[in-house]
């Protein structure tokens, strides 16, 4: 069987969108942890820049599926250009803000505009792959494809921003962000041939794609893997400093992300036979089940093949989300819905480490696990109870895409 990956990749025009989608997205890892850094070397306060990479956060999920729904009206390339100009302006007057020591509620005025702006270039090229390979087998490799390099940019970029920040100016990781942003915002707006048409009128006046019930439990289900993701980072700094293993904390976060892109690179080059909504529950109830290890383990050597064993359930929850939501809503709507999961992942990051947090300080790291696996074990719950609402009848999920 040839590489199904290598057979996607393939598809015309296909690689110079990758690529420049891969530039475009790694801003998403970079800018907060660029943020805490700068804000804390001018300030000296952890917290302060915390508080402001959370403001940016808040604001890049509440306007997601304002952004996705404007691309499926006037098309991606005449939505990502303003919101781009928009990302460069309020990121410069940040930047300026800390500099200059202006007024505090202006650095969270533009850490927040600068949020709402970062370009969706992720959810863009899950619709994009969307319109080049619906109704094909290709489809769910380029998905999971797509989760995998996800991982990728979240591997490399936290390495990158704190290499930059910490070894050259304090601005150097916050500026390089900024600038990839628009390189590869640029190139991915450029790739005129691979862009899905605009759906103006069906999509400015249909109906929001979070009034589909099936979107509603995907919700749900994003808003619970942030929230294991929010969770183990926390969990994870915390139990390597107990353990007096604090340098070590890097390995066991990138650990997850190790297991989370073998499995999603696995996951992409079978052909499935079982209803995705089924391969949902199972997925949800194994990361409930895996996550419960991590409660009990107590050295650091241990931890890292079970982070791993835990991360083998996360690109499948990300992978079969996203393809359902492609399945459950008109094509007008097909951005909006992703980026009404990418909502859900960003808010849901914010409520794990919260309450992970207040669990590390109360009763210890090891407690701190089980908020990733109530998490789960919520997510499975619903998606079992509302199987019926995830139903995608057989011609649509199988049929070419003249037949829809």
């Amino acid at each position: 069987m040839p590489n199904p990956y290598l057979h996607v990749l393939r598809t015309p025009h296909a690689l110079p969108m990758v690529l420049a989608a891969f530039i475009g997205r790694l801003p998403l890892s970079m800018v907060g942890l660029g943020c805490v850094l700068l804000v804390a070397d001018e300030t000296g306060s952890y917290g302060l820049g915390g508080a402001v990479a959370a403001a940016g956060a808040v604001t890049t999920a509440l306007s997601g599926p304002l952004i996705g729904r404007w691309a499926d009206t006037h098309g991606q390339r005449r939505t990502l250009l303003p919101v781009l100009a928009v990302f460069v302006v309020s990121g410069v007057a940040f930047l300026t803000a800390v500099k200059q020591d202006w007024p505090l509620w202006t650095v969270f005025v533009f850490a927040g505009l600068a949020g709402a702006c970062i370009p969706p270039v992720s959810s863009m090229i899950r619709v994009r792959w969307t319109h080049l390979l619906r109704g094909t087998h290709r489809l769910p490799t380029a998905l999971a494809m797509e989760s995998v390099v996800d991982e990728l940019v979240f591997i490399v970029g936290p390495v990158l921003v704190t290499f930059l920040s910490t070894t050259g100016h304090a601005t150097s990781g916050v500026v390089t962000a900024f600038a990839l942003a628009v390189v590869g915002s640029l190139l991915f707006a450029a790739q005129g041939r691979t862009e899905p048409p605009p759906h103006g009128h069906a999509a400015r006046t249909g109906p929001s794609a979070i009034r589909s019930p099936g979107i509603r439990v995907l919700f749900v289900v994003g808003a619970a893997v942030g929230a294991i993701l929010g969770t183990l980072e926390i969990a994870l700094v915390a139990f390597a400093d107990e353990v007096g293993a604090m340098p070590l904390s890097g390995v066991l976060i990138a650990a997850l992300a190790v297991g989370s892109m073998a499995s999603g690179i696995g996951w992409g080059v079978v052909h499935w036979h079982s209803p995705l909504r089924t391969r949902l529950a199972v997925v949800l109830a194994a990361l409930t089940v895996l996550t419960v290890p991590l409660v009990l383990v107590h050295n650091i050597w241990v931890m890292i093949p079970f982070v791993i064993v835990a991360g083998l359930a996360v690109s499948p929850s990300l992978i079969s989300s996203f393809t359902l939501a492609e399945l459950l809503v008109p094509r007008s709507a097909t951005t909006e819905a992703f980026t009404w999961i990418g909502t859900a992942l960003g808010l849901g990051v914010a409520i794990g480490a919260s309450a992970a947090g207040k669990v590390v300080d109360v009763f210890g790291a090891n407690a701190a696990f089980l908020v990733a696996t109530a998490a789960a074990a919520i997510a499975a719950v619903v998606v079992l109870l509302f199987q019926r609402v995830l139903h995608v009848p057989a011609e649509h999920a199988a049929a070419p895409a003249m037949a829809r």
